[in-house]
């Protein structure tokens, strides 16, 4: 019964946080949501032996979950004529593109959107990044090293002005 509480506790302190590294990398609300109720399924059958340290190990199945979720051609929906629910407006529709961080971290490769996210949006080491993906830390600082160089020519990311305040 504790080990039910401990899952319980575990999902209402840190799902906000795992919800948002699962949107980060998915970049969709919906698949962000599927992804971190799969990550946590697969976390429960195995809280007995995490539950010390449940959240490197949950990050772990998160980015390993997506991972395989990319590798797969087919990902079980069905296309239909029929749209059932016309969902709700997306509030970020009305933000300006042109400066917008998310539709840059989309242009990534998926390897170095995941080193991104992990590193500066949950503020992770290299070591922890490194070992969350099961690589190198060389290859954790070179995909982040690749990932900065793309972000900072990105023309999303353009500024319509130098930093002394005059136009380009």
């Amino acid at each position: 019964m504790t080990s039910t509480v401990d899952f319980d506790g575990f999902i209402a302190a840190r799902s906000g946080g795992l919800l948002r590294t699962a949107y980060l990398l998915t970049r969709d609300h919906g698949l962000a949501e599927d992804l971190l109720q799969t990550s946590l399924a697969k976390a429960w059958f195995a809280w007995d032996k995490i539950e010390t340290h449940p959240e490197p190990y949950v990050r772990r199945i998160l980015v390993n979950t997506y991972s395989s979720w990319w590798r797969r051609r087919w990902n079980g929906e069905h296309a239909s004529e029929d749209v059932p629910d016309p969902g709700t407006p997306d509030p970020s529709n009305g933000v300006d593109d042109s400066h917008d961080l998310w539709l840059a971290l989309g242009g990534l490769p998926r390897r170095q959107r995941a080193v991104v996210v992990l590193r500066f949006f949950d503020d992770l080491s290299v070591a922890e990044t490194a070992d969350l993906l099961d690589c190198s830390t060389g290859t954790v600082k070179s995909q982040t090293s690749k990932a900065l160089a793309k972000l900072r020519i990105d023309p999303a990311l353009a500024n319509d002005t130098d930093p002394v305040g005059g136009l380009r």
